[in-house]
């Protein structure tokens, strides 16, 4: 029969005082209450545990064996507490995070050298796909998505609103010329979402449609993530629709004809719900949180 550990407490705590009722002010618990506790122990491990005498109580052989090995149980639990509360304040250990490779390798690489200076003790890894990873299978402790999450148990928090605008590089501005108008489109080359690629939102294609007279564009190229058709626009190949924090963070793009407004989606920062109070995550969720808000304004 296992041990209740209610009545080993009450037995260890009765072993240091010396008597159930000097263990009973301990634990708050009346004499009669302890006693009961202690002899319901030894009746269910089969042997007394202390003799008793009129001037207190004094364990037994067997009583000695059990009291040894529940002070290295019990000191071994509040040392675990202990460490427990201190990693709670203390942000430290792994933290594998997930996000798109448009956003991680643009955004995230960058600033991770100030995070790691910050929180020497938190051991990150950057895992950038654009394909959902199983946060309750661990794949990752956080992910960073541009969809709300389809799993269950998860706790998502709203980082932005992620806008699209229209991009080029200067170089590709001083050959062909800055478009006045969407109807000036025709005379540009547009680099576009494939086919075959699965964007983030519909229609992010729509630089094809807009103010064209003579039916859809033709693109110059395409491609089928978000990060593919920045560096195309970098290149100077042509113009695109990009996230608008990229613009901002790539001063070397320009921003062209900025009166169009694409699509706009929200970007979460998703993570289970049992690590909803670990350091090491609130630590990453604020800094990314002070990271975004020059960009949200």
């Amino acid at each position: 029969m296992p041990i209740d550990w209610d009545k080993l407490r009450v037995f260890h705590a009765v072993a240091d005082a010396g008597s159930f009722t000097h263990a009973g002010d301990t634990l708050n618990l009346s004499q009669s209450a302890v006693s009961r506790q202690v002899s319901a122990l030894e009746q269910s491990l089969g042997t007394p545990l202390f003799h008793r005498h009129a001037r207190g109580l004094i364990l037994t052989e067997q009583g000695e064996t059990l009291y040894e090995t529940a002070h290295n149980v019990f000191a071994q639990l509040a040392k675990v507490q202990t460490q427990l509360a201190e990693n709670k304040e203390r942000p430290q250990g792994p933290l594998k995070v997930s996000s798109t490779v448009a956003f991680g390798s643009v955004f995230l690489a960058s600033r991770m050298k100030e995070f790691v200076n910050r929180y020497p003790d938190i051991d990150v890894s950057l895992v950038l796909a654009d394909t959902e990873v199983d946060l309750s299978m661990r794949e990752a402790d956080v992910a960073i998505r541009v969809t709300p999450p389809t799993q269950p148990d998860l706790v998502q928090r709203h980082l932005m609103k992620l806008r699209y605008r229209v991009y080029a590089a200067p170089e590709y501005l001083q050959q062909h010329g800055m478009p006045k108008s969407p109807k000036d489109l025709d005379k540009h080359q547009i680099v576009v979402y494939g086919d075959d690629a699965r964007p983030p939102a519909a229609n992010l294609n729509w630089l094809l449609d807009e103010g064209a007279k003579g039916g859809r564009r033709d693109p110059i190229l395409r491609v089928n993530s978000i990060y593919g058709i920045l560096r195309a626009v970098q290149s100077g190949l042509g113009v695109g629709v990009l996230p608008e924090y990229m613009g901002r963070e790539l001063g070397s793009l320009v921003e062209v004809l900025p009166e169009l407004r694409g699509p706009e989606l929200d970007m979460f920062f998703v993570y289970p719900e049992e690590l909803r109070d670990t350091a090491r995550i609130v630590a990453f969720r604020d800094f990314i949180l002070e990271k975004l808000a020059p960009i949200k304004r």
